[in-house]
């Protein structure tokens, strides 16, 4: 059924890759299905399996509870999204110009997300069009895959223990020589965040956000975002 969804949104627009993903909150992400050559997987699905989902946009918009159904993917993401180092070291390396996804909620704690690719050009305004007419049919499968992957027992063999160490390792990355607040502005940070949506996020002033952002740095022995990635990416790969 995964296999026969993937290729019928291949069939509606033409695109360089489409993947049909599921999103938990205790698990992490599973690749149902794609149409990506083995060499592109390798960099897309692999290395964004490793770790680096947590922070990816579409990750944690798929799992909140107040979500559309499609969106693209340009149109969600933070202010200074383009800017962060997950954007230059994962996304830019994607090379993909434009991402359309199909989001469902299929339980409490899973969602199921259709990834549509382009490498060469944006979606046209015809090509949206199209995508929009056939959601209802692409929710109704998306729902239909889950239900036969649960209905066989296909989640119990998730690696709960492996996306718990990954969590943790993110939320309390730096909390040796951080304080609470200075834990979260690095978290929305390494997000992709400005200091202004920071402020908005947590409700506080954009100048408070700047004295956090130049005393963790100061705490953590670094000068710039790079290091700011660096430095969570070594601490990602040691848990």
């Amino acid at each position: 059924m995964a296999e026969h969804l993937v290729s019928f949104i291949c069939s509606t627009v033409s695109n360089n890759g489409t993947s049909l993903l599921a999103f938990h909150t205790d698990a992490p992400p599973e690749v149902l299905h794609h149409s990506l050559a083995p060499i592109r997987a390798r960099h897309y699905l692999d290395r964004y399996l490793a770790g680096p989902y947590l922070l990816d946009p579409l990750y944690q918009m798929a799992l909140q509870p107040d979500k559309p159904s499609m969106c693209r993917f340009r149109d969600t993401q933070p202010d200074r999204f383009h800017s962060s180092e997950y954007y230059r070291q994962y996304v830019e390396r994607t090379h993909l110009v434009d991402e359309m996804d199909f989001l469902l909620g299929v339980s409490v704690t899973s969602a199921l997300v259709i990834v549509c690719g382009r490498t060469e050009k944006r979606f046209t305004r015809v090509e949206l069009n199209r995508l929009q007419l056939i959601q209802p049919v692409v929710l109704s499968a998306m729902q239909r895959v889950w239900n036969g992957r649960e209905g066989a027992g296909s989640g119990d063999g998730r690696n709960h223990g492996m996306h718990q160490r990954l969590t943790e390792c993110f939320e309390n990355f730096g909390e040796d020589a951080l304080t609470h607040r200075e834990r979260e502005i690095t978290q929305l940070l390494l997000r992709g965040h400005s200091s202004k949506s920071i402020a908005r996020e947590l409700g506080i002033a954009p100048g408070t956000v700047m004295v956090h952002k130049r005393n963790l740095f100061a705490k953590l022995g670094i000068t710039s975002q790079y290091e700011l990635f660096s430095s969570f990416i070594d601490a990602l790969s040691g848990s």
